[in-house]
């Protein structure tokens, strides 16, 4: 029988600097762990981690214990929590969306509240800002992975998707993830 594999996951954010991704990691690995899983970036001047790592519940335990000080090093706030695999098997069909609009207040919170009110999780998103080329106009740019279960009709979904973005004046795209 398989024994199911134990996972840390930890937020650090702290003042942008070379050197943290190196530092953090370093320490992961001198306790014996691994990073299976991260998303790392700057925000403004600040640098936002997440990390899923895995190793033995002996060698978590020593990265839990030792996360405060590697945080005090490092001048970052530092959370984790323990966790376990993912649970499979939902049937669950991985889907892209891609959304560009003039930037203004609550585009993040109608997408979500759209795969919300239909049960669709949204597994993965990124969002930026930018200029519009030639006329510097405030663009608005969403990013998102979500699991759309295969029982659901995907070219109804499309469409109201799309009626939806619409209505709000996004430029949006539903498609299947690729690779």
């Amino acid at each position: 029988m398989a024994t199911q594999k134990t996972f840390l996951v930890i937020s650090a954010l702290g003042e942008d600097h070379p050197g943290l991704v190196n530092q953090l990691s370093r320490a992961i690995l001198d306790y014996g762990c691994n990073i299976e899983d991260s998303r790392m970036t700057v925000l403004g001047g600040e640098f936002a981690a997440m990390l899923l790592v895995e190793g033995r519940w002996n060698a978590l335990a020593k990265v839990e214990n030792g996360l405060p000080e590697i945080g005090r090093q490092l001048g970052m706030t530092v959370l984790c929590k323990r966790t376990g695999e993912r649970a499979t098997g939902k049937n669950l069909l991985p889907y892209a969306v891609d959304v560009v609009a003039m930037d203004h207040p609550g585009i993040v919170n109608n997408l979500a509240a759209f795969f919300a009110e239909r049960n669709i999780n949204i597994e993965d998103m990124a969002t930026s800002t930018y200029a519009a080329a030639h006329t510097g106009t405030p663009m608005f740019s969403v990013h998102m992975t979500v699991g759309i279960p295969a029982d659901l009709h995907i070219a109804g979904l499309r469409e109201e998707f799309m009626d939806y973005c619409d209505g709000l004046n996004l430029d949006a795209v539903l498609e299947p993830l690729k690779g």
